[in-house]
C-alpha cells in the first residue's frame, strides 16, 4: 500500500523472496511498477488479495485511518500487516479488535498514532505483535548521509535541476503527475491595476494546498512552483478587473481544476471543471462558490455538503438528525439554481458525526449526494 521510493525498494525484496506483488497507489505510473514486476490494483482488491499488507504511504486526511473495522472485515483471515509508514494511518483500536478475532494473525509496527506508545498501550503489549521503536534515520551514518544528501539536492534546485533525492518520493514524469492534475487556473477579481497586484503568494498556497493532500511531498511557499513544474502541472493566471476602490486588494479568488474527479460532484462546474470561489470577508476566509452553486461557507471545523432537490423541510429535517445524535450545527448555508430545482446545502458542524448519522443523512430521498469535510 503505498508503491513510492520506499514502497518499490520492498517490492524488490520481496519478489526476490518469490512473492507475488501488488501494489495499491492511485498517483504511481503504470511504467514504473511494470519494470518492477508489480501490478498495479485498486484499494478493495489490494486488502482483499493480499497475505501481507505492508504500508508505505504519507499521513494525509484521504490515509488517515485507511484501515479500520470495514477494511479489517474485508481481509483474508489470517493477513500480516507491518506499518513502517505513519501510525495514524491505522486505526489501532480496530487492529487489536482484528487481532483478537484473528483476522489479523501478526502485526509488525515501529510508528504510532502516539509515539512513544503508552506502557500499558493494548497493542504493544498484544501477543501478536512485534513493535520496534521508530528510530527511522537516527544512527549517526544515517544522519551524516541525509545531510550531504540535502545540501546536494538543495544545489541541484537552486540550478534548475530536478531535486530527486529531496524529499522521500518517487520522481513523477510531466506526463504523469500522479494527482490526476494536470491544468490549474487561478482567476484573481481585484479593483487594482495589473501590475498593483503581486499574487505570488496567494500561487504558491494554492499550490500547496492542491499538490500537498495527495503526495509525500512536503510543499512550502518557497518551492510551491518549482515542485508544480516537477510534477508536470501547468497553473494559469487571469486577472478580472473590478470597479471599486483599489484599497480592497482581492474581491475573490476562483480555482478552476480540469480533467480530475471530484469527490463531491456538483464542485464539477458547467463548463467540466473544478470550480470553487472564495473570498475573505471580516478577516474570515469564505467558500463562496461550488461548481455552479452559489454558498457562504466560513472554512472553519467540519463541514456536510449536500446536493439536494429545493423542496420545503430539508434544514429542518437533515437539523433533527443531528440534534438527535448530538452534534452541534454552527452554521447552515443554501445555494440554489432555481426554486424547487436542485440546490447546495453546507451546514458546519462542532463535531464529527458518526457513520451511522451520516448514513442516515445520506438516506433521505431528496439528497441526491453529500460529503463530509474536516477542515
Amino acid at each position: 500500500m503505498g508503491f513510492g521510493k520506499v514502497g518499490s525498494e520492498v517490492a524488490r525484496r520481496a519478489k526476490g523472496l518469490g512473492m507475488h506483488v501488488i501494489a495499491h497507489d492511485p498517483y504511481a505510473p503504470a511504467d514504473r511498477a511494470r519494470a518492477v514486476g508489480v501490478e498495479l490494483v485498486g484499494f478493495d482488491e489490494a486488502i482483499a488479495t493480499a497475505d501481507f499488507i505492508s504500508l508505505h504511504m504519507p499521513l494525509t486526511p484521504a490515509t488517515s485511518k485507511v484501515l479500520n473495522d470495514e477494511t479489517f472485515a474485508k481481509m483474508k483471515k489470517g493477513v500480516r500487516i507491518v506499518n513502517v509508514a505513519r501510525g495514524g494511518v491505522i486505526d489501532e483500536e480496530a487492529l487489536v479488535r482484528a487481532l483478537d478475532a484473528g483476522t489479523v494473525a501478526q502485526a509488525a509496527l515501529d510508528v504510532f498514532t502516539e509515539e512513544p506508545p503508552a506502557k500499558d498501550s493494548k497493542l504493544v503489549q498484544h501477543e501478536r505483535v512485534t513493535v520496534t521503536p521508530h528510530l527511522g534515520a537516527s544512527t549517526t551514518e544515517a544522519q551524516e548521509g541525509v545531510a550531504i544528501e540535502i545540501a546536494e539536492a538543495i544545489i541541484g534546485a537552486l540550478k534548475g535541476e530536478l531535486a530527486a533525492t529531496a524529499v522521500n518520493a518517487p520522481m513523477v514524469p510531466a506526463e504523469t503527475n500522479g494527482s490526476g492534475v494536470k491544468t490549474i487556473k487561478v482567476t484573481y477579481a481585484s479593483a487594482r491595476a495589473p501590475d498593483d497586484l503581486d499574487t505570488r503568494l496567494l500561487r504558491a498556497m494554492i499550490t500547496k494546498g492542491i499538490i500537498e493532500p495527495i503526495s509525500d511531498v512536503f510543499v512550502n511557499l518557497v518551492n510551491a512552483d518549482f515542485t508544480a513544474k516537477q510534477r508536470g502541472l501547468r497553473i494559469t493566471e487571469e486577472r478580472v478587473i473590478l470597479d471599486g476602490s483599489p484599497e480592497s486588494p482581492l474581491e475573490y479568488v476562483q480555482v478552476q481544476i480540469a480533467n480530475v474527479e471530484s469527490r463531491f460532484a456538483s464542485a464539477i462546474s458547467d463548463s467540466g471543471e473544478i470550480t470553487i470561489e472564495g473570498r475573505v470577508k471580516d478577516g474570515i476566509p469564505h467558500l463562496t462558490k461550488v461548481g455552479s452553486f452559489e454558498v457562504d461557507v466560513t472554512l472553519e471545523g467540519s463541514i456536510i455538503l449536500c446536493r439536494q432537490v429545493d423542496q420545503p423541510g430539508m434544514i429542518g429535517t437533515v437539523g433533527s438528525i443531528l440534534g438527535e445524535e448530538n452534534v452541534n450545527v454552527s452554521f447552515m448555508s443554501v445555494g440554489r439554481i432555481a426554486p424547487r430545482k436542485q440546490a447546495v446545502m453546507a451546514i458546519g458542524v462542532d463535531d464529527q458525526p458518526i457513520k451511522e448519522t451520516l448514513k442516515r443523512i445520506g438516506d433521505i430521498s431528496a439528497i441526491e449526494e453529500f460529503v463530509f469535510l474536516k477542515l
